[in-house]
């Protein structure tokens, strides 16, 4: 496969989905600019062609994808790679250079010698959640950029990035996968159709998340969650706080599965005596941050999940209810299973369940709520009041 009579190097050509994107990646590779946004929906691809683009900038051959430097750049731990991402809600501006993941430390960082020849790169995950002053900070670079120093900005919703800073990037577009790539993907991966299709449907077409749930036995153990707590908020006021605390129970058995992985990640970084190795030390400071914040926010991400496959769920009742066949359902796999033991809801109090989730959703993500039990416990009652209401002669 070429491009303008150029190839296109093994890691990008492996970017699925995305030929427009990759073919303008390729081109971009004979002569790097100094910045660039790579735009889309969440599970389009765009984090991976990131990693794909930076594998082949640091590589020695340009992007065999084998090699250690592709294999550290796809894993984003290559010892030149620099990633700045939200330790929080946002991407803050800090108090100075030593204040570590804010935009000044990471603009700090921006001129020095990387630890191993070659390129630099600077990756800003999130991009469109830095705060006006932090967005300030990074201009600043991106208007005198060092020399061999590529800037990679990542972002679902880049109209939220200031246009001082977006105007400076060559932004990549990558639109959403189809449902018909996403199944056949995992069918290539031996997955069979209907578990394709199913994973698909729940990931909201994210290939990455359809990949996960597919392969793992416990992949669609948050829509287990989510559909046993719902049958019990249908039995009234005393079921509804059991669902609560059982969907919470189940978020935090699911943050303690994430607690042994940290070991295997660092292990390829550290020498013979468990110590990170010179070049890598920054590699494992951030391995480290991640998998605490990744901690932090495990149980929310689990009842995100959950919740999500709830909102589908009731999408489902709609559907049903409105005589809608099996085919066009995401819960495929659990025709006539769909029910808060229920024979449907009105589309009227569809709509107020859906909207009572979504606002639970929010609520969960504004991480100065700390109290996630309370926030399921208002949920729950009210999606039994409306369950009660359905029932009401």
């Amino acid at each position: 496969m070429s491009v303008s009579g150029r190839s296109l190097p093994p890691v990008i050509r492996d970017v699925p989905g995305q030929e427009h994107a990759t073919a303008f990646l390729a081109r971009a590779f004979a002569q790097p600019s100094h910045a660039y946004l790579f735009s889309g929906p969440e599970g389009s691809g765009k984090r991976l062609a990131m990693r794909a683009f930076a594998a082949a900038l640091l590589c020695p051959t340009g992007g065999c994808g084998e090699c250690r430097s592709c294999r550290l750049a796809l894993g984003e731990r290559h010892a030149n790679m620099l990633v700045l991402e939200p330790s929080g809600p946002d991407i803050l501006v800090g108090r100075d250079a030593s204040d570590p993941n804010t935009a000044r430390w990471f603009a700090s960082r921006a001129y020095l010698t990387p630890p191993e020849p070659g390129r630099k790169v600077m990756v800003v995950l999130q991009a469109d959640r830095m705060r006006v002053e932090a967005a300030d900070v990074l201009l600043k670079v991106l208007e005198g950029p060092p020399t061999d120093t590529v800037f990679m900005l990542v972002s679902a919703r880049p109209a939220e990035i200031p246009d001082t800073v977006r105007s400076r990037a060559q932004e990549i577009a990558f639109p959403p996968l189809s449902e018909a790539f996403v199944v056949e993907a995992l069918a290539r991966e031996g997955l069979s159709g209907q578990r394709a299709l199913l994973a698909c449907r729940l990931s909201g077409g994210n290939l990455g998340r359809a990949r996960r749930m597919a392969q793992s036995e416990r992949g669609l153990a948050f829509r287990d969650a989510a559909l046993s707590a719902a049958a019990l908020a249908s039995k009234g006021p005393r079921g509804a706080l059991s669902a609560a605390e059982d969907l919470a129970a189940a978020a935090k058995e699911f943050r303690g599965s994430l607690a042994t992985e940290l070991a295997a990640e660092l292990e390829p970084f550290l020498d013979g005596a468990g110590r990170p190795e010179e070049a890598f030390r920054s590699v494992v400071r951030r391995l480290e941050e991640q998998h605490e914040r990744r901690l932090r926010r495990a149980e929310r991400e689990f009842l995100d999940s959950a919740l999500l496959a709830l909102a589908a769920y009731v999408r489902d009742l709609v559907v049903v209810a409105m005589g809608g066949g099996d085919e066009v359902l995401v819960n495929l796999d659990r025709p006539g299973q769909l029910g808060l033991e229920r024979p449907g809801w009105t589309s009227v109090e569809a709509g107020l369940a859906l909207g009572a989730v979504e606002e639970a959703r929010a609520d969960l993500a504004d991480e100065t709520n700390l109290n996630a039990r309370l926030i399921l416990e208002r949920l729950f009652l009210r999606l039994s009041a409306t369950a009660g209401a359905s029932a009401t002669p």
